[in-house]
């Protein structure tokens, strides 16, 4: 007689992620819960009681993560759990909190269940992952894996000029150095996709391979500014109508190169932005991401092209790189128990790639880390319209579980 699967209760995680959700929830159902800010004192408040009441024992590091853990019957680095709880200014109720919610609800069935684990379990919650208060995201654990200094990220204000580091302090969140992440036998960030992919082929899962590898450049464009109603068209050094034809070009000739890269250009400063006044400057940004180094490469190669367009109306251009990141891998074998997983449950799936950011990202140069992702309705996320249907938090947190008790027994 096959043995009956161990599952999560999902009316108790739908309760979990309202609860949560109260805590900054918004007029039109989002939230808005800021890094450091008082709302986010709260659900830390909220979510450190839920864990103790599992008998879990609480460390806070020195950037505020929290990391609960519920003791193994060895002594060996634990299965990682977690995401964030901060959002952006009218976020959703899913983002980040999903991740830390289900892996609430996984220890919750254990304990319930009397299931003792091998391996501790750990759930953690990254500080200030957003970046929506205090730049740059996902700033803790960057400063975890080494990629930000901390001394720098303290200094960080917000608008009101309050920094990250009196903001800790503030809420009563500012822990010990020695308490930091630094081993794992595994990470799992379970996270809501916030794109459409999923939903369109009629998906309840995706195991995610890798983030995305990016560069963004900035493309300025100087030309001469002048009178717009009485310097004919051919004496003009228009650099918007130049900046145009750049944009234009570039659109053709990156979307030839793979279906799957994405691109945007998404500031657009027109100077002097007078509506009877030429143009005489335009600087706009493009960003390109792509897993493949090689197609990043070509769309350098690109982009760099258009530097070398200079007399176009009689508008100069120059191109400078702001920023580039490669991209990051997650572990395969952590990425083929996450799929076994999902095959025992019969969940549709998909293997697929990331083009936002998390903290996995970071966290994977030095834990064996992997992603899932669930459906995310209509693709929309960072908004107060974010919604994941309760049935696939449900399926995504026992994907968790099953992935757990796999690594359990093995």
């Amino acid at each position: 007689m096959k043995k009956q699967k161990v599952l999560i209760d999902g009316n108790r995680l739908s309760r979990t992620l309202e609860e949560f959700a109260d805590f900054g929830r918004t007029e039109n159902n989002g939230v808005t819960r800021l890094a450091l800010s008082e709302e986010d004192r709260k659900v830390r408040d909220y979510f450190c009681s839920c864990c103790k009441e599992l008998g879990m024992t609480i460390q806070v590091d020195d950037m505020g993560n929290i990391y609960a853990t519920l003791a193994g019957r060895e002594k060996i680095p634990p299965i990682v759990m977690g995401s964030h709880m901060d959002t952006v200014k009218k976020g959703g109720r899913f983002d980040g909190i999903l991740g830390v919610a289900a892996g609430l609800e996984v220890v919750r069935t254990l304990v319930e269940n009397n299931i003792q684990p091998k391996i501790p379990i750990m759930i953690v919650n990254f500080t200030n992952e957003e970046g929506a208060r205090f730049e740059p995201s996902m700033m803790s654990s960057g400063v975890l894996s080494g990629k930000f200094e901390k001394s720098l990220m303290l200094q960080k204000t917000d608008n009101e000029g309050t920094s990250f580091e009196n903001a800790l302090h503030a809420i009563g969140y500012a822990g010990d150095e020695s308490a930091r992440l630094k081993e794992a036998t595994a990470f799992l960030e379970l996270h809501i996709e916030q794109g459409p992919i999923l939903e369109r082929e009629s998906l309840t899962v995706g195991v995610v391979e890798c983030v995305l590898g990016m560069v963004c450049y900035e493309i300025e464009v100087t030309g001469e500014s002048d009178h717009a109603g009485t310097t004919p068209m051919d004496m003009r050094k228009d650099a918007f109508f130049t900046a145009n034809s750049l944009i234009l070009d570039a659109r053709q000739k990156l979307a030839g190169l793979h279906d799957e890269l994405v691109f945007t250009m998404g500031r657009v400063n027109v100077f002097p932005n007078i509506h009877t006044v030429i143009p005489n400057k335009v600087v706009f940004s493009l960003e390109a991401r792509h897993k493949d180094a090689n197609v990043i490469k070509q769309v350098e190669e690109i982009i760099a092209g258009l530097a070398t367009t200079k007399g176009i109306d009689g508008c100069t251009v120059q191109v400078k790189k702001l920023w580039d990141r490669n991209t990051v891998w997650f572990d395969e074998s952590i990425c083929d128990l996450l799929e076994q997983s999902t095959l025992s449950l019969g969940l549709p799936y998909k293997r697929m790639v990331s083009g936002a950011g998390h903290d996995a990202q970071f966290i994977a140069s030095y834990i064996p880390t992997a992603m899932i992702f669930v459906p995310s309705v209509n693709g929309k996320s960072h908004c107060e319209e974010e919604l994941t249907t309760w049935e696939d938090c449900e399926k995504g947190a026992n994907i968790l579980l099953e992935t757990v008790l796999t690594m359990q027994s093995t």
